[in-house]
């Protein structure tokens, strides 16, 4: 079944949209969840909560992608889900390692409703540098830093030694740095 069919059956308000979203898309969602959670039970749940959030969010909203609009409320489930875990016990984790990278690159989370709108600035300006970049770097880019994957699968995938995945990334962040440097945005 495709996006189009399964948005109206959203805007219907049909539940069956939920059975077919979670079969088109409910792996990919767990794998980024995963990625950041290393939990199969908290990955779980945060598709089901990523599914409920949609659910009620669709309509209005109507996403252009359906899947990356569910894989972006699946990552920002399980980032939220854990910062929350790791309040207390700071320590190891992908996503600590993933924030670590990005750090120098991209400004930090926004809070007021200014900020907020400097947030969709900084958004934009960072989908323009990713679509300027190769393919290839983009892909990585993207794998790493959105969907959470590790060096070894980056490198599997792509048949890339470690160090040249590595390479890539930080050539990429610079890039980005850059970029948004030139885009008058503070890092």
């Amino acid at each position: 079944m495709d996006e189009r069919t399964i948005l109206e059956m959203f805007c219907r308000r049909d539940e069956a949209a939920l059975v077919e979203v979670r079969q088109l898309y409910g792996a990919r969602l767990h794998k980024v969840a995963l990625n950041i959670l290393y939990s199969k039970e908290d990955a779980e749940e945060c598709v089901s909560d990523a599914l409920l959030k949609a659910w009620e969010a669709i309509p209005p909203v109507l996403p252009e992608r359906l899947g990356a609009y569910l894989v972006k409320i699946a990552r920002n489930i399980a980032l939220n889900r854990w910062e929350a875990r790791t309040a207390v016990k700071r320590g190891g984790g992908v996503a600590n390692v993933l924030l670590d990278e990005l750090a120098e690159s991209v400004p930090t989370t926004m809070q007021t409703p200014e900020e907020a709108f400097e947030a969709n600035i900084v958004t934009e300006a960072i989908n323009n540098c990713l679509g300027n970049m190769k393919q290839q770097m983009r892909a990585v880019f993207v794998l790493r830093y959105f969907h959470g994957e590790s060096l070894a699968n980056i490198c599997k995938r792509f048949k890339m030694t470690e160090s040249k995945t590595k390479s890539m990334l930080h050539r990429a962040r610079k890039i980005l740095k850059e970029h948004l440097e030139k885009e008058g945005i503070n890092v």
